[in-house]
């Protein structure tokens, strides 16, 4: 049976790319990957001319299987006052896969105390905007590029108090 990739929550995203010694091209990678359910490739190629504002539109040239896409830009990143989110605006990152892997973990490991690999930001990106943003499973699905509906459901995490909150509602 196959372990299912740790996620982390919003919260903790935040915790992460604000911690004070956290490099500027580090934060807007992890910052990308969670909203954006980017894989670590995909940041390290992306450009400033791949995104369009005007159009809410990031441009993933060459992702996973050498296939374009396009993805809309979530709410976060379209903040345009000084904050953590302008993540847009530092393209590109600068970093390759490696250095970008070795440092999500070195962050995680100190922060959250827990050893976390880079593509738990893609799991947890996806995770969020199911549960809450409340996209549906086939709007995630195109998100992240998948052809497969099954292969989508692998990173759409439902934790316990979702569902708690799904029959409760949120208190």
């Amino acid at each position: 049976m196959r372990k299912l990739p740790e996620v982390i929550s919003e919260e903790e995203l935040i915790k992460i790319v604000t911690y004070p010694k956290i490099k500027r091209n580090h934060k807007t990678a992890i910052i990308l990957s969670f909203y954006e359910c980017l894989r670590v490739s995909e940041i390290a190629h992306l450009r400033k001319e791949n995104v369009d504002k005007g159009k809410h539109i990031i441009h993933i040239l060459q992702g996973k299987g050498k296939v374009d896409r396009d993805i809309v830009i979530v709410k976060p990143l379209l903040i345009t006052i000084k904050t953590i989110f302008n993540a847009l605006d530092r393209l590109p990152v600068g970093c390759g896969i490696r250095s970008l892997q070795k440092a999500f973990k070195r962050y995680a490991n100190k922060v959250l105390g827990r050893d976390l690999h880079f593509h738990c930001l893609r799991h947890s990106g996806a995770t969020w905007l199911l549960n809450k943003k409340n996209w549906d499973v086939r709007k995630v699905q195109q998100h992240l590029g998948h052809r497969k509906l099954t292969t989508t459901e692998i990173y759409c995490h439902v934790g316990a108090k979702d569902l708690v909150n799904l029959e409760w509602g949120d208190e």
